[in-house]
């Protein structure tokens, strides 16, 4: 990445470690070659620079999807909650300006497209085969099941399927994630090529999803 996007990303609002964004990085430039790179929960941009930069080299596009209202970990009264991102006309979170403003000072526009809605919606209208999914959203059970189960199958052979806030220890974090990565590697349809820290790359080799 150039040092101008690696500043950017580390500097933007969210939870994305540099060192498992440069993960993300790698992976997005190697699979973003097969095909757009999807991205499920988009909060404020932060992962979607490693993206973005990612797609700039490698030719490629990012879409990223989420509805900007927050998932649940980052409504009020949760350790996540930022309340300068609550719409004080709606009083509901609202991180859709903040992402604008992180794409556009990083200069990826081009690079970078959102898709404002509901991951469960958007999926069901979906068409395009994928070079790399990345799954981020919500981290509960339902909506990581959810988010697999309605954009894994869009993943083309040879390309990647990517999770973030795997645990494997209960004491680091939530388990959803990292079971819903169990059962993608217990499908037969993908295998583990990388991990780094909470980041795990899985490759599809064939279908079974």
């Amino acid at each position: 990445m150039s040092s101008d996007l690696v500043y950017a990303a580390k500097h933007a609002k969210g939870f994305m470690p540099h060192e498992e964004g440069t993960a993300l990085f790698e992976a997005a430039c190697r699979y973003g070659k097969l095909g757009p790179i999807c991205e499920i929960g988009t909060y404020c941009g932060k992962s979607a620079i490693y993206l973005g930069a990612a797609a700039r080299h490698a030719g490629s596009v990012v879409i990223t999807v989420d509805h900007h209202r927050g998932s649940e970990e980052i409504q009020p009264g949760w350790a996540h909650h930022d309340p300068t991102l609550v719409d004080p006309r709606f009083g509901k979170m609202d991180s859709l300006p903040t992402f604008r403003n992180t794409i556009a000072a990083a200069g990826l526009e081009d690079e970078v497209i959102a898709i404002v809605g509901s991951s469960e919606r958007v999926a069901g209208l979906w068409r395009a085969p994928l070079g790399m999914l990345f799954i981020d959203g919500g981290h509960s059970e339902e909506p990581v099941t959810r988010d697999y189960e309605g954009w894994a199958p869009h993943v083309v052979e040879g390309g990647a399927l990517v999770f973030h806030d795997v645990y494997p220890d209960p004491a680091d974090g939530g388990q959803a994630p990292y079971r819903v990565y169990l059962r993608a590697l217990e499908s037969g349809a993908f295998t583990e090529v990388s991990a780094l820290g909470s980041v795990r790359v899985l490759e599809r080799v064939g279908p079974g999803i």
